[in-house]
């Protein structure tokens, strides 16, 4: 296969577009299905915030290696085919990370992960901080999930830092794994420890129960969340089926819902097209508004700009839970979703 090779061609021209760059694990998710078999997608949350940033019009960077086996070279081919560039575009010796994916009667994933001695891992800090500067145009970073391993937190904790310092705008999915983690302690302070350099903050009721965060509940978690960390601006909260919150520094709450049931295939990469949705509705406000910086923009926002951001992030996760694993929408299809589909919610 010849698609390794494409990013290489007016990659530094094509730099000065990119406005986030994004660290983490990229991986064949096996699906189970009813007959047993098991169906290889592409996946891992990074790489699909990945995907579903560039398919809403962000120039976005991926900062990891892939392998030069087959799965990473699909991994690679899928990347450019949605405009995503590589960071890292030759490939690396080291095996695709795997992860096998049983679904329940919902359609809700559980995971078992096989990443040892894995292409996405063979990174350093250094290595991610000097990709990162390499970009002129660069906005925001984001990190999360398998990322946020603690037996990897010497290569992302001191990157999110630089890049925290650097003024962009760092965001953290927290999107906890403590089925395949081997030290619960170890992994809740490294998920901690990132969440204490984020403006943005990303996370799920689940996540809010692994990480122990006192409160009646979640939308009362997610406001302590928030309260102990005293540098982030926003934090989205996702609530499946029920909805998400978008919480903000200024005391502004935001809730949406969708108005129907939706006809659920399954939930692979909803969190993902999520945060990608909401991240390119406050990239295109920033821009709209003179092209102001991501942070202060951020940390400025209205009430009502939080209601919109939030309402492009739903319909962005609605469209793809009704697809087979991680199907990320495009910008027009998203607005047209929260235009049509979403039930009226005013700002709180």
């Amino acid at each position: 296969m010849t698609a390794v090779a494409q990013p290489l061609h007016s990659l530094p021209s094509s730099l000065s577009g990119i406005r986030a760059a994004i660290a983490g694990e990229a991986l064949i998710d096996l699906i189970r299905r009813l007959d047993g078999s098991y169906l290889p997608c592409l996946g891992g949350a990074l790489y699909n915030l990945c995907r579903a940033l560039a398919r809403q019009g962000v120039g976005t960077q991926y900062l990891n290696p892939l392998s030069r086996d087959r799965f990473g070279r699909e991994l690679a081919a899928q990347l450019m085919a949605d405009g995503v560039h590589l960071a890292r575009p030759e490939p690396v010796q080291p095996v695709t990370s795997l992860a096998v994916v049983n679904l329940d009667e919902h359609g809700h994933p559980d995971y078992a992960f096989y990443r040892e001695g894995v292409a996405d891992r063979a990174v350093s800090s250094q290595g991610l901080v000097e990709a990162c500067a390499a970009l002129p145009a660069l906005q925001l970073v984001c990190t999360g999930a398998l990322a946020l391993d603690a037996r990897d937190a010497a290569i992302y904790l001191p990157w999110l830092a630089d890049q925290y310092a650097a003024g962009h705008g760092v965001v953290v999915d927290a999107n906890l794994r403590p089925s395949v983690m081997p030290d619960l302690a170890a992994y809740r302070a490294t998920v901690h420890a990132a969440l204490g350099h984020a403006h943005i903050i990303k996370v799920s009721d689940e996540d809010l129960d692994h990480l122990g965060v006192p409160g009646a509940d979640a939308l009362a978690r997610a406001q302590h969340l928030l309260a102990t960390n005293p540098q982030a601006h926003l934090l989205a909260l996702t609530l499946g089926g029920e909805g998400a919150w978008l919480l903000h520094r200024s005391g502004a709450q935001c809730f949406a819902k969708e108005a129907q049931p939706l006809l659920v295939v399954d939930t692979v990469g909803a969190g993902d097209s999520f945060l990608a949705g909401l991240l390119a509705h406050l990239l295109r406000q920033a821009q709209a508004t003179g092209g102001a910086d991501f942070v202060p923009f951020v940390e400025a926002l209205a009430a009502d700009a939080c209601q919109q951001a939030l309402r492009h992030a739903l319909a962005s996760a609605s469209l793809c839970v009704m697809e087979q694993g991680c199907v990320p929408p495009g910008w027009e299809a998203a607005s047209a979703w929260s235009r049509q589909h979403l039930a009226a919610q005013d700002p709180l």
